[in-house]
């Protein structure tokens, strides 16, 4: 069998896998990053650039093992340099799909689901895509600084990279941002909104997962919205947002979306579920690592059929 004929059997079978509820993603893997990332003395806020870097160099150690091409994107601010990560997939098309998740967490807590778990979704993704035909250039970027004091700066390291992006005119499809992908409910009431009436829409259980956009999304929003939810991995809720809530701007897709490019975030809602959200208890033990698992499944089935 020719290399060609032998990767889209590959693929076919993961596909055919994931859509009867086999997950790709390891659960084992998953909780070993977490424990890696989040178990520390010290914590990887922006004060503690030491661990914020022995972080990047994690994550950079775990994306070698998958891809040859791995950087650091570095940068100054007030005199201290800090590092974005970044790991590269099918370098023959033009065209980029971003995929990225923040490494640094708010004060001293270990941010378990604030945002470990968004880059173990980088990590594994990383894993799954060696060897994968995919249609676009994927880049998988761990960003720094996302979290104050920074937010909403320009000195985030996703504001960083989209800038990069659009200085040096690159072709991007879309960006995927991966923030807090961890934690699930399915007790009545876990579930709260900006709008007290969505409740009747989206139900009151945190048991799903969701896809953030614009409320006048563009294509590839649309089209990873359909496909995501038809892979039916995972629960899914697709929530088109008026920018006038200003929940929806809470991560590293808001600078992409400053720059025009066409972006959305996959959550867990954050604190509107998750009431561990920037407290000393947001830790490993309160996520679940089945679902966490699925929502990855589904991200990467995504990528091969976009």
């Amino acid at each position: 069998m020719n290399r060609i004929k032998k990767t889209s059997l590959l693929v076919f079978i993961l596909i055919s896998s994931l859509s009867i509820g086999q997950s790709s993603s390891d659960v084992s893997m998953i909780k070993e990053h977490l424990t890696k990332i989040t178990k520390s003395k010290v914590y990887r806020n922006h004060t503690n650039i030491e661990q914020l870097n022995k972080i990047a160099d994690y994550i950079k150690t775990e994306f070698s093992k998958y891809s040859d091409e791995v950087s650091f994107q570095e940068y100054s601010v007030e005199n201290k340099k800090y590092k974005n990560v970044i790991c590269s997939f099918g370098l023959e098309h033009k065209k980029r799909i971003v995929i990225g998740a923040h490494y640094d967490v708010c004060g001293n807590q270990e941010g378990a689901d604030d945002n470990a778990s968004g880059v173990v979704g980088l990590i594994e993704l990383s894993r799954l895509l060696q060897g994968k035909k995919t249609n676009y250039r994927i880049d998988l970027v761990a960003y720094t600084l996302e979290e104050p004091p920074y937010f909403r700066t320009n000195k985030m390291g996703s504001f960083i990279h989209a800038k990069s992006l659009h200085d040096a005119n690159i072709d991007v499809y879309g960006m995927i941002s991966l923030e807090m992908i961890g934690y699930f409910s399915d007790v009545p009431n876990s579930q709260h909104y900006p709008v007290a009436s969505l409740s009747s829409i989206y139900g009151n259980k945190g048991d799903y997962i969701t896809l953030v956009n614009k409320s006048n999304k563009q294509k590839f929003a649309r089209d990873f919205c359909s496909i995501f939810k038809s892979n039916k991995t995972i629960k899914t809720t697709i929530f088109d947002n008026p920018m006038s809530l200003e929940s929806v701007e809470l991560s590293d897709h808001l600078n992409y979306w400053k720059l025009g490019y066409d972006a959305l975030m996959v959550t867990d809602t954050a604190f509107l579920r998750n009431k561990n959200y920037h407290r000393n208890s947001d830790k490993m033990e309160t996520l679940d690592f089945d679902k966490m698992a699925k929502v990855i499944d589904g991200v990467l089935l995504t990528l091969l059929k976009i």
